[in-house]
């Protein structure tokens, strides 16, 4: 499914709607170039789930945890841009924040083939028009709360 967004304030929108169907145990994952809306869709979806001002991009930290009361349920935003390669995922103990956490993983391939397999993947290209093109790749468990 591809989803035109007209802008930075689209994309934040979408992330802010996408929060309605987020659930503790959900991957979402946000792939595209840099500069392709990957944090806005992030911030706007955290926003939603009641996070106070903007969310700092977790470029250098790698994990931004975030939990009630700043949150609606524990999210963890994780950038895995910095990383070397997927054996240094184990460090991260991403695995075992599922029990109570959704995570939202920006450049998710640096975990390497098959991680996260049941992930609600996003990806965001640039549109020559100025806006971003986003497309979904919905696994089983999210059929229901499909489309946004």
């Amino acid at each position: 499914m591809t989803i035109r967004l007209a802008d930075a304030a689209a994309t934040e929108d979408f992330g802010r709607r996408l929060a309605a169907h987020i659930r503790p145990g959900d991957v979402v994952t946000l792939t595209g170039t840099l500069g392709a809306g990957k944090t806005s869709l992030a911030r706007g979806l955290l926003a939603a789930l009641g996070l106070p001002g903007e969310a700092p991009s977790p470029s250098f930290a790698i994990v931004q945890p975030y939990a009630p009361p700043e949150t609606a349920f524990p999210v963890l935003h994780v950038d895995l841009y910095r990383l070397d390669g997927p054996e240094q995922m184990e460090e991260l103990g991403l695995d075992e924040a599922l029990w109570d956490s959704a995570l939202i993983v920006e450049w998710p391939d640096r975990a390497g083939e098959g991680a996260w397999p049941q992930a609600l993947a996003l990806t965001l290209e640039m549109d020559p028009d100025g806006g971003r093109i986003l497309t979904a790749q919905v696994p089983s468990g999210w059929e229901n709360r499909w489309p946004i």
